[in-house]
């Protein structure tokens, strides 16, 4: 009985007419039906307000404090909220809240450790992959060679050479993981200095010509003549990035294919676009491509060669100028790769100034 809030009410209500009942039969004026109406009044009325009071401002939060104790003891998260009432007046609400928002923390570091664990689980799974194949490669040739082949020196000249091509992936690999590492770690730190986005876009280009005309797609640059294209990063660290989107833009083509480079200017920034007109990536991959060793197409990007990091190495050397990538795509038409630096105002001589120069 005094284990809800009705009991400990009835209880008390009784408790309190017996007492008033009591206080009034020591006036001589009272009389039997007084003492019976103030007794029922009392009664009722504390009845009421204390059981009212006990169900919703104690035995209600009670409860829920139980009920959310229950489910971090079972590690159940998925029912409970954020969301808590402001009107509430119970002492009680606060410690609710309190351990809700404890609740509420260790769903997220469950969450996070089981992204953790899976991007784990996915990450070793990928980089034994990647290291099987030149190892495996190269063991073969090297294992055929000291089983008799190595006395023909045309067979041993060209397997040594497809070893050794072996060891250059196994080592571009290698290089790739280390500075993806460095770079999150933040270990490799950047070194701005101003340059022209212009003549390195054109650099990068002149460097993949030779690649882009043996499947026959053409490389169009299109920028304003006159403006400066000046900016502030690490131009080592930029070459690299648009040489990789440049670079996978020829690669993902159609052949005879055409890849378009647009610099454009604002009033702060620079913007530099490359599309393709390939295959295009599908939705569902294109929240996952900057990821480590993801590939949209697992059996042409293996023909195709690459270590499956360029796109993870982009996203972190432009985090670390403040951008971001951004990619636009559809299938059957192809994509866009855009990311923005800052643009530097070269001060220019005025008209004034250079009529009194010359």
């Amino acid at each position: 009985m005094l284990t809800n809030s009705r009991g400990i009410a009835f209880i008390l209500a009784l408790a309190i007419s017996v007492m008033v009942a009591a206080f009034l039969s020591l006036l001589e004026s009272t009389n039997s039906t007084i003492l019976l109406v103030a007794g029922g009044i009392s009664f009722s009325v504390t009845f009421l307000l204390t059981n009212i009071t006990l169900e919703f401002l104690v035995f209600r939060e009670i409860g829920n404090v139980y009920t959310l104790l229950e489910k971090i003891q079972k590690k159940d998260f998925s029912e409970i909220s954020d969301k808590t009432s402001k009107s509430s007046i119970s002492p009680l609400r606060r410690i609710n809240k309190v351990i809700n928002s404890y609740a509420l923390t260790k769903q997220k570091e469950i969450e996070a450790l089981q992204k953790n664990a899976e991007f784990r689980r996915e990450f070793i799974a990928d980089i034994s992959h990647e290291l099987k194949t030149p190892i495996f490669a190269t063991q073969g040739y090297i294992l055929t060679l000291l089983d008799g082949a190595i006395d023909d020196k045309q067979v041993r000249m060209k397997f040594l050479k497809r070893a050794a091509k072996s060891l250059d992936s196994l080592d571009v690999l290698v290089q790739d993981l280390l500075t993806l590492n460095q770079m999150e770690s933040g270990v490799i730190k950047f070194t701005f200095t101003q340059f022209d986005l212009k003549d390195l876009i054109t650099e990068v280009i002149d460097q993949l010509e030779h690649k882009a005309s043996k499947r026959d797609v053409e490389i169009v640059f299109e920028y304003e003549e006159g403006k400066s294209y000046v900016t502030s990063a690490d131009r080592q660290k930029i070459y690299r990035v648009c040489q990789n989107l440049i670079f996978n833009a020829v690669k993902y083509n159609n052949n005879k294919g055409e890849v378009k480079v647009d610099l454009k200017t604002s009033k702060n920034s620079i913007q530099v676009d490359i599309k393709d007109d390939g295959q295009g990536i599908p939705p569902e991959d294109l929240k996952r491509i900057f990821e480590r060793f993801y590939r949209v197409e697992k059996s042409r990007n293996k023909k195709e060669g690459g270590t499956g990091l360029g796109l993870a190495i982009v996203k972190h050397i432009l985090e670390g100028h403040k951008s971001k990538i951004s990619v636009s795509s559809t299938v059957g038409k192809g994509s866009i790769f855009s990311f923005s630096l800052p643009l530097v105002k070269v001060n220019s001589l005025t008209e004034k100034e250079k009529a009194a120069t010359s």
